[in-house]
């Protein structure tokens, strides 16, 4: 004779209010094991982030988290009997925006027969763009009862300010200094004085806050010039890319292949991993959704731009300007153990 239980559905992702959200969808169950005499239940769901990277990490990663969120739930139940269901989902779907993942999440809801979703407070699938409606926006357009974790997001705080130097006040004041002549637009020496002026008082209150290492003068020039280089190139790529974005606009069938892609790119630091994002997003048919400890996560319209990534020509041309000649010699990512693979390609592989 099967058991009657009472539902309920949390999406999971790892964001640092993922465990005080399962401990609170363990406490509504067990409120609901108190008012009803039916079993309650917890379905515990995974969605699909774009493509996986290595034949396999991603959905690995997934199984995992779900494993993790499993155990942890067990131990917040107690002596309470909970329904402990785990899933993936859209691992072999198309998901772009907040309402794709919905749309997921909603299908699997009438599936099980579920009314209630809780939402973890950092949950926040294809990205929070503020042209995009939210995740959690979304679902409160369906009948589903959604309720949001009532858990603290942890703070981390962290210095703003670094030890003063002298480099770091020089370049912060001809920052400041050559923005302000680039908008005055003169060189006439009230905007000389003013700019010096400004410059000056920008260059000793926040010097220390602008650079949290003391720059090399050397080095600085060094990225400079090769910055030179990299801007003809990037505007050569761009000009490609436009070229075929008009091709596919042109032609009769639009021969577009939409995929999100996650890029573990060969760069590192904050400066560099943002040039590079912005390099991605300013060629036409690719766009940097996001970015966290685990790459990139790319939305690419055609194969073509996947294999222009996989082909690692941004990656290399970045690695030149921040860390030199040599660095540019790298394998592409498509050598470094296929790091973009579609899902098609990750479903057939499995078959």
């Amino acid at each position: 004779m099967a058991v009657e239980t009472v539902p309920l559905l949390v999406p999971v992702s790892r964001s640092s209010t993922i465990r005080n959200t399962v401990a609170f969808a363990v406490s509504e169950a067990k409120k609901q094991a108190e008012d009803t005499a039916v079993q309650p239940a917890i379905h515990f769901v995974y969605l699909s982030r774009g493509s996986s990277i290595a034949g396999g990490e991603a959905s690995s990663q997934g199984e995992e988290l779900l494993e993790r969120v499993r155990l942890w739930a067990q131990e917040d139940a107690n002596d309470t009997e909970i329904a402990l269901e785990t899933a993936t989902l859209g691992s072999n779907q198309y998901l772009f925006s907040p309402g794709d993942y919905a749309t997921v999440t909603l299908q699997y809801a009438k599936e099980q027969d579920i009314s209630s979703i809780i939402i973890d407070p950092e949950y926040q699938p294809g990205g929070n763009a503020p042209m995009l409606r939210s995740f959690e926006l979304e679902l409160t357009r369906s009948d589903l009862t959604v309720i949001k974790a009532p858990v603290e997001r942890t703070t981390v705080r962290s210095e703003l300010t670094t030890r003063a130097s002298v480099s770091k006040f020089v370049f912060t004041f001809l920052l400041v200094g050559g923005f302000y002549l680039l908008i005055a637009g003169s060189l006439k020496p009230f905007e000389l004085l003013t700019g010096a002026v400004t410059a000056t008082i920008v260059a000793a209150g926040l010097s220390n806050v602008v650079f949290g290492i003391s720059p090399s003068p050397l080095r600085t020039f060094q990225r400079i010039l090769r910055l030179l280089i990299y801007i003809p190139y990037l505007l050569w790529e761009i000009t490609k890319a436009n070229i075929e974005i008009a091709y596919i606009i042109l032609h009769p069938s639009l021969p577009i292949d939409p995929e999100m892609s996650r890029f573990k790119a060969a760069v590192s630091g904050s400066l560099p991993v943002t040039v590079l994002a912005n390099s991605i997003t300013l060629t036409p048919g690719t766009l940097t959704v996001d970015v966290d400890s685990t790459g990139l996560y790319i939305h690419s319209l055609t194969k073509s731009a996947r294999d222009s990534l996989e082909a690692g020509g941004l990656e290399r041309a970045v690695r030149f300007v921040f860390y030199g000649r040599k660095a540019a010699r790298i394998p592409s990512p498509l050598e470094r153990e296929r790091p973009i693979l579609s899902e098609d390609a990750e479903s057939q592989e499995a078959d």
